[in-house]
């Protein structure tokens, strides 16, 4: 007898702080990658099915985007600056930072006078 089948991986690639679509508020979005093997024997063998989305924080909402656009926010999360290809009115354009939002004590090279994390 062979035992056969599929197992799905869900790999979280980057958190971002975007805009949602759905609610309107500018929240931290989870990029995900969901890949389904095949198995044989319960040992996975190779890839069947790779699909990428976000997923708002505030609301949970959920929404399917494509590898190019994946990767352009990966590389936006990565420091780059642009999103090309990836279109604004999906909510998925420039990333804006939340109100009143500080930056990053734990950042090198963040020299504020009073950090209580800097060496």
């Amino acid at each position: 007898m062979i035992i056969f089948g599929t197992k799905g991986y869900l790999y979280q690639l980057a958190i971002l702080t975007l805009v949602c679509g759905q609610c309107g508020n500018p929240a931290a979005h989870t990029l995900r990658k969901r890949v389904t093997k095949f198995t044989l024997f319960f040992v996975p063998l190779f890839p069947v099915s790779s699909k990428y989305g976000t997923q708002c924080t505030f609301c949970g909402a959920e929404s399917q985007i494509t590898q190019q656009q994946a990767d352009a926010l990966q590389a936006q999360a990565a420091g780059g600056q642009g999103v090309p290809g990836v279109q604004g009115g999906q909510g998925y354009g420039q990333s804006q930072p939340a109100p009143n939002q500080q930056g990053n004590p734990f950042q090198q090279g963040n020299n504020t006078p009073g950090n209580p994390y800097q060496r």
